[in-house]
């Protein structure tokens, strides 16, 4: 595999779907390497319980173990700073165990 610009986040996006295996799960455990399905794509969560979705997240995995995993897709164009992206996927995280409908 060779690292290169992608021209669109939707085209990394429909990668992850199709190829859930791009994602390293040696990294998290060398010993057992996760493996993840894709549960739903454009996920939406609300910020209050039975509210509408306020945000969407790019992808939604679980694991072999049924431990969820938040995939947000960002370029490397993207301008903002990675504590504004780090709170971003903290809040959909927090939102998502109380307010989130999977179904």
């Amino acid at each position: 595999m060779k690292e290169e610009k992608y021209d669109s986040k939707d085209l990394l996006q429909s990668l992850l779907e199709d190829y859930p295996n791009l994602i390293s799960g040696s990294q998290i455990d060398p010993d057992s390497p996760r493996r993840w399905i894709l549960v739903k794509r454009e996920m939406g969560i609300s910020d209050k319980k039975n509210g509408s979705n306020r945000w969407s997240i790019d992808h939604f995995f679980l694991d072999q173990d049924g431990i969820p995993t938040f995939i947000e897709v960002k370029r490397s164009t993207d301008t903002r700073i990675r504590r504004e992206v780090i709170g971003q996927m903290l809040e959909y995280a927090s939102n998502s165990v109380t307010n989130c409908d999977i179904g």
